[in-house]
């Protein structure tokens, strides 16, 4: 079987090296595959919670599996700052449709007998809506403790961000946004040792 070379994994890889949050003056650097992976773990704690705590029946595992791949396009068209990306309408089209070319060029990269497994991780819109949803609310909450780690570090350009983004969770109404809140968002102010002992 003559297996042909493929560069997706190669080129989603480079996600470590594409900054976020390139408009604002950070103390504490963040690159995408960094953030991938945290929006993967709040968001399968975010599906496991709707499970237990609120009736939900979604699959936690693949949550979180299309939320590592859920800025995978950013590889193409780098990190986008949201108040470019949503400043208009012209312009959240314009974006839009970046995004799904981007992402048909990523799947491109993969082998032919691969893409079908992977295409609902690589192309949001083939997702459930309650997997959208949550992974949403899981990129909201990461860039909220991103604010919060920020001006930890005495970085106030990031108090009116957190605002925003706080108020948007709120707005959403989650149950599982507001029991991850409650519960284990405390525990990102302290120090190391708090948390050890």
């Amino acid at each position: 079987m003559g297996e042909v070379v493929s560069h997706f994994f190669a080129y989603v890889s480079r996600l470590r090296w594409i900054k976020r949050w390139g408009l604002m003056r950070n103390a504490i650097e963040e690159n995408v595959a960094t953030h991938s992976w945290e929006v993967a773990t709040l968001a399968h704690a975010l599906a496991i919670i709707r499970n237990r705590h609120f009736g939900g029946r979604v699959n936690a595992d693949r949550i979180a599996a299309a939320a590592l791949y859920h800025d995978a396009t950013e590889v193409i068209t780098g990190d986008m700052p949201t108040p470019v990306k949503y400043h208009s309408r012209v312009m959240r089209e314009a974006f839009g449709d970046i995004e799904h070319k981007a992402e048909a060029e990523l799947l491109a990269l993969l082998p032919d007998d691969l893409r079908e497994e992977f295409s609902p991780y690589v192309q949001e819109s083939q997702l459930p809506a309650e997997d959208k949803e949550l992974i949403k609310a899981a990129d909201r909450l990461s860039a909220w403790l991103k604010c919060q780690a920020e001006i930890r570090a005495g970085n106030t350009e990031f108090e009116p961000a957190a605002r925003q983004i706080r108020q948007r969770l709120e707005e959403d109404g989650l149950p599982e946004v507001s029991y991850f809140l409650k519960v284990f968002a405390p525990s990102y102010e302290q120090p190391l040792d708090n948390l050890l002992g």
